[in-house]
Parts: C-alpha cells; sequence; structure tokens
C-alpha cells in the first residue's frame, strides 16, 4: 500500500491522573488525541536517543560492532495553541509533576492501523512543559514525553479495515 493518512493513526496516553485516548468509548477518563482535537500539521515524532549500535575499526582495519540495550527515546505530540487537549495535559502535567510517586509512569501507545506500525513508551515521563507564546499568529504546543520505546513498523497491508 502506498497511501498514507494521519486519519489512521490512534495515539493513547495512560499514566496517574488521566488516561486519554482515540476511543472514548474506553471507560478511562478521557480526551481524544486523534482527529478533531487540534493536532498540528507536524503531528507527533518518535525518536530514539542513542545509536543502537558502536561501530570500531582497528588499527589493522578489522571491524567490531557493539550492540547496545539501548530503547530510551522521546514522543513529541504537537497540538495548535487552540487544541482543548492542552488543557487535559496540563492538568496531566501538574498531576505528575507534584511528586516522584506519579513521575515517569505514563505508557504511549501509537498505531497506525492501515500500515501496521505499533509504537509503545513506556515509563514515559513529561520532560518540560511546552513553550507558551501569545503572539500575531496562534502557535502550536509540544508535548514531549521520555521513556522507553519499542517499534515495529508494519507491510503497510490492511489486515482489518
Amino acid at each position: 500500500m502506498t497511501t498514507y493518512s494521519f486519519l489512521d493513526v490512534q495515539v493513547a496516553v495512560n499514566g496517574p491522573g488521566g488516561a486519554f485516548v482515540i476511543d472514548p468509548t474506553s471507560g478511562f477518563d478521557t480526551f481524544s488525541l486523534g482527529p478533531g482535537s487540534g493536532n498540528a500539521e507536524e503531528g507527533i515524532t518518535v525518536e530514539m536517543s542513542e545509536d543502537k549500535d558502536t561501530m570500531t575499526l582497528g588499527a589493522d582495519g578489522t571491524l567490531m560492532h557493539s550492540l547496545h540495550a539501548a530503547i530510551a527515546g522521546r514522543i513529541t505530540i504537537r497540538l495548535l495553541k487552540t487544541s482543548p487537549t492542552n488543557g487535559f495535559l496540563s492538568q496531566l502535567y501538574n498531576t505528575q509533576t507534584v511528586s516522584a510517586a506519579f513521575h515517569g509512569q505514563n505508557t504511549i501507545s501509537i498505531q497506525d492501523k492501515a500500515r501496521g506500525d505499533t509504537i509503545t513508551g513506556s515509563q514515559m515521563a513529561f520532560m518540560r512543559f511546552p513553550n507558551v507564546v501569545y503572539a500575531k499568529e496562534g502557535n502550536i504546543m509540544e508535548w514531549a514525553f521520555g521513556g522507553l520505546i519499542n517499534q515495529q513498523l508494519g507491510s503497510g497491508t490492511v489486515l482489518n479495515p
């Protein structure tokens, strides 16, 4: 399949203070991160913190690879300034940063149902409160979370439309 749409991407954030999912019928205290929630054009980014490999070249030209157990990374969710979702994330941030007992316990799940991609972030913590800008034009709020990330990209075949 050679077609992509952000509308096929589903995101869920679950942690102390609330759960935020695309499907509000899930039974959690929810708000949507899907269509209608004010996602910015820049969308969602998943990036790893470290390389998985260090390549070392010996004096005689011999090559050695060192495989690292590194799975730490960052998930950034970008919303329009006018998105009501910013208020919910702000409340979650305030709840989770009042004590270490609540910090770093989010699970973030990202799925692209059409492509078959599945990304799960565990032990995710808010990295910082986003920059708040009041200017001529509305801005983007970037909510960054850091933690452990496992990724599996799909084949792009729709199994269950």
